[in-house]
C-alpha cells in the first residue's frame, strides 16, 4: 500500500467513497486515492451492477499505475461476475499488450468487439495486431469498422455503445436528441430502430427502417437492417423483395443468398430455401450458421436425419456453437451419444465459451440427462440454462398481469354489446392460443389433416395490430386496449380485411387456415371486433405439465416468462384468469380443448373440435400423423407419430424440484386439475 493509500485509508470510511468519486480521481490522475475508495467500495455487499463497475475501475487505476497482473487478476474476478462485460475484454487487451503478449492482447479484442462493436480503441489496435499476426481479413475488417464509427457523430457512438451495454433507455434517449436535431439522419434511424428491436418495439423499428430504404435506397447497410427486421417478424413476403433487392447490388454475397434462402423457407417453400443453402455452402463449406439455417430448413420439411448431419457439421466446425447442439436436442427424439455429451458438458464448463453457447449448451444438456433418466443432473442444467438466459430478457411479471387487467377492464360485456355487427365477416381464420408446449401443434396437425383447412405456423399479424394500436415506442400509458373504446366502426373492419390479404400469402388456397400464435391469447376481444367469425380454440394442458415443458424449452424468440419457474406459474395463473374472463363476456366464441382429452379420446374431441368449426368430420383428421406438411415448432417430429400418452406425467420426474412452481401457480389453479 502507498503513503497515499495508507493516510486516506484513516480519513475514508466504507460509505464515503462513491463510483462517481472514483472516476472524478481517476481522470484527474490520482489513481492512489481512487484504488482506496474502489477497494472500500468492495467491501460491503454491492449489486452486481455496482461490483462489475468498481472492478473495472480498479482493473483501470492497476493499469495506469503498472500494476499489469493484478490488474488482469480483477479483471479475471470481473468476468467471472460478468462474461459479457465488453469492456473488461478491451482492458485485459491493453494489459496483455503492456506485458508484450501480443496474442493474448489480440484475442482479448477480438472478444471485446464481438461484445460491443462501438469501441474505438479496441478496433485501432486490433487492425495492427491483425497485420502483424498475418489475418489480413480481419485486418480489412478492423479498418473498415473503425472507419465507419469514426464517420460517426460523437452522440451516436455512444448511443451505438450503450445499446450495447444492454443501457437501451439510456441510449434511446441521447438517440432521439440526436435525431430531434438531425431528422432524417440515416445511421441516426437505423441505430434507434435497433433499439427497438432490442425493446421488441417491432413497430417502431419497421417504420424507421422502412422510411431509411425510402429516403436513402442506395444504404446497404440500412436495407440489410430492414430485411434482418422482416425476417425475424416473419414477414417474409417483403423479405424475399428486400434480399433480392440486395442481391442485385451484389449476388455472390453470401449473406444476402442466406437471407433469400431464409425468405423461402419461411414462404412455404423450403425445397428452394434448402437449394440455396446449400449453393452457399458449396462457395463457404466451413460457415457453421449456414449448416445450422440448413438443418432448420430441412427439419421443417420432415427430412430428420439429414437436419441432424447438417447439425452436426455445425459443431465439427465450431466444436462450441451451442446453438447446433441445441438444435439436436430440440429434435425432441434425438439421443446424443456419450462423446457428444462428454462435449457438451466439458465446453459448458470451460471459461472461453462464450455467454449464448453456454445458454444452448445447457439446455441441450437439459435434455441429454433427461433422456438418460438422470433427472436431478438434468434439472441442475435446466435450472441453470434458465438463470442465465434470465439475465438477457426483460420480463416483467407486473407488466404482464397490468395488461391482463387492462384486456378484463376494457373488453368488457358492454363493450361487445356496442360494438355489435362490426368488423369483417369472413370466416377463414381458426385461431389456437394458449401456452406454448400445450399440445397446440398437435391440434394444428389435426385440422390441418382436413381437406378444407390449410396449416401455416405462428402468424405475428394480431400481436402487430395491437403493437400499433398501442403506439409506438409507448411503454407507460399504452393507447390498447383502451382505444377499442374510440374508434370508429369501420376501422374494424378494415383491420379485419388487411389480416385476412396480408395472411393470404401463408395459404395454399383452402377455404379456412390456421394462425397458431399462442399469445394471441391476449387479443381474443380485439380478434372478435375484427373478424366476429373467427374461431378460436384454447389449446390447454395440466398446469405442471404445461409449465415445466416450457421452462425446459428454450425459444427462439418471445415467450420471456418461461425463464423462471415462478414466472411461468405466475403467468400461467393470468392466462387463466383472462381466458375465464372472454368465457363470461364472450360466451361460446372461444373452445376449450384439454390436450390429455384429445390423448384419451381423439376421435371424440376431433368431432367436437370439426363441429365447432362447422366442418364434417373427415377420417384423415384422425390420422393426423399420416399429413405431409411442413411444421416449423419444436413439436414437428412428435407430431408426426400417432397419439402417446407417456409424456402427460413426465414432468412427475422432476417434481420434487418444482415446488416453486406450485407455489406460484397456486392451489386456485391447481384444484381444477386434481392430481
Amino acid at each position: 500500500m502507498t503513503s497515499t493509500e495508507s493516510t486516506l485509508q484513516t480519513k475514508v470510511g466504507p460509505s464515503a467513497g462513491s463510483l462517481e468519486q472514483a472516476r472524478t480521481l481517476i481522470q484527474a490522475t490520482r489513481f492512489g486515492e481512487a484504488a482506496v475508495i474502489l477497494r472500500t467500495l468492495l467491501e460491503p455487499s454491492l449489486t452486481r451492477d455496482d461490483e462489475v463497475e468498481t472492478l473495472y475501475l480498479l482493473a483501470v487505476v492497476q493499469r495506469y499505475t503498472r500494476q499489469y497482473d493484478s490488474a488482469l487478476h480483477t479483471l479475471q474476478t470481473l468476468l467471472a461476475r460478468d462474461p459479457e462485460y465488453a469492456r473488461a475484454y478491451q482492458e485485459q487487451g491493453h494489459s496483455c499488450l503492456a506485458l508484450n503478449e501480443p496474442g493474448p492482447a489480440l484475442r482479448a479484442y477480438a472478444r471485446a468487439v464481438e461484445l460491443n462493436p462501438a469501441l474505438l480503441a479496441s478496433w485501432r489496435v486490433l487492425a495492427g495486431l491483425c497485420d502483424r499476426a498475418g489475418r489480413q481479413q480481419e485486418a480489412a475488417r478492423a479498418r473498415l469498422q473503425l472507419a465507419f464509427l469514426e464517420s460517426l457523430p460523437a452522440e451516436l457512438v455512444s448511443v451505438y455503445s450503450f445499446m450495447h451495454q444492454n443501457k437501451l433507455r439510456k441510449a434511446e434517449r441521447l438517440c432521439r436528441s440526436f435525431l430531434q436535431r438531425n431528422k432524417h439522419h440515416v445511421d441516426g434511424m437505423r441505430l434507434l430502430a435497433m433499439i427497438g428491436v432490442r425493446l421488441q418495439i417491432y413497430d417502431g423499428a419497421d417504420f424507421l427502417l422502412e422510411s431509411c430504404v425510402e429516403l436513402y435506397p442506395e444504404h446497404v447497410p440500412a436495407r440489410v437492417d430492414y430485411l434482418n427486421l422482416l425476417l425475424r417478424t416473419q414477414r417474409f413476403d417483403k423479405a424475399h423483395e428486400q434480399a433480392q433487392i440486395l442481391l442485385k447490388t451484389n449476388p455472390d454475397d453470401p449473406r444476402y443468398q442466406a437471407n433469400l434462402a431464409s425468405a423461402l423457407v419461411g414462404l412455404g417453400k423450403p425445397e428452394e430455401g434448402i437449394a440455396r443453402y446449400r449453393r452457399v455452402l458449396e462457395k463457404h463449406p466451413y460457415d457453421a450458421r449456414q449448416h445450422l439455417f440448413l438443418g432448420h430448413a430441412l427439419k421443417i420439411t420432415g427430412a430428420f436425419r439429414k437436419a441432424i448431419e447438417a447439425y452436426r457439421a455445425a459443431y465439427r466446425i465450431r466444436p462450441q456453437f451451442g446453438d447446433a447442439y441445441w438444435s439436436l436436442a430440440n429434435t425432441k427424439t434425438y439421443e446424443f451419444t456419450k462423446a457428444e455429451l462428454a462435449q457438451i458438458v466439458e465446453y459448458e464448463q470451460s471459461a472461453d465459451t462464450r455467454l449464448q453457447d453456454r445458454i444452448h449448451l445447457c439446455f441441450a444438456a437439459g435434455k441429454a440427462y433427461e433422456d438418460r433418466k438422470e433427472y436431478d443432473t438434468s434439472f441442475a442444467y435446466y435450472e441453470r440454462g434458465n438463470a442465465l438466459k434470465k439475465q438477457q430478457v426483460r420480463y416483467k411479471d407486473a407488466k404482464f398481469q397490468s395488461r391482463v387487467e387492462a384486456q378484463m377492464e376494457v373488453c368488457t360485456a358492454e363493450l361487445f354489446e356496442q360494438r355489435q355487427g362490426v368488423g369483417y365477416e369472413a370466416r377463414d381464420p381458426i385461431f389456437i392460443v394458449g401456452l406454448p408446449r400445450s399440445g397446440s401443434t398437435l391440434l394444428e396437425q389435426i385440422l390441418a389433416s382436413h381437406s378444407i383447412v390449410d396449416g401455416t405456423m405462428e402468424l405475428h399479424d394480431i400481436g402487430s395490430l395491437a403493437q400499433r394500436l398501442r403506439g409506438r415506442w409507448v411503454e407507460r400509458s399504452p393507447r390498447y386496449p383502451a382505444i377499442l373504446r374510440e374508434l370508429d366502426d369501420h376501422h374494424f373492419r378494415r383491420f379485419g380485411e388487411r389480416y385476412i390479404e396480408n395472411t393470404r400469402v401463408y395459404r395454399a388456397g383452402a377455404p379456412f387456415f390456421i394462425d397458431k400464435m399462442p399469445n394471441n391469447f391476449l387479443h381474443i376481444g380485439l380478434i372478435r371486433l375484427i373478424l366476429p367469425n373467427a374461431k378460436v380454440i384454447d389449446a390447454r394442458r395440466h398446469p405442471m405439465a404445461c409449465c415445466f415443458s416450457g421452462f425446459k424449452q428454450l425459444f427462439g424468440e418471445g415467450q420471456e416468462f418461461t425463464y423462471g419457474l415462478h414466472e411461468i406459474g405466475r403467468y400461467y395463473k393470468g392466462y387463466v384468469r383472462l381466458m375465464d374472463h372472454w368465457d363470461r363476456v364472450l360466451p361460446g366464441f372461444v373452445l376449450r380443448v384439454m390436450h390429455e382429452d384429445v390423448v384419451d379420446d381423439l376421435e371424440g374431441q376431433v368431432r367436437r373440435m370439426l363441429d365447432f368449426c362447422r366442418l364434417p368430420f373427415e377420417e384423415t383428421c384422425i390420422r393426423f400423423h399420416e399429413t405431409q406438411r411442413n411444421i416449423r415448432t419444436p413439436s414437428s417430429e412428435q407430431v408426426k407419430q400417432p397419439i402417446y400418452r407417456s409424456a402427460l406425467e413426465h414432468w412427475r420426474n422432476y417434481e420434487e424440484h418444482l415446488q416453486p412452481l406450485r407455489d406460484a401457480l397456486g392451489p386456485g389453479i391447481l384444484s381444477r386439475y386434481p392430481d
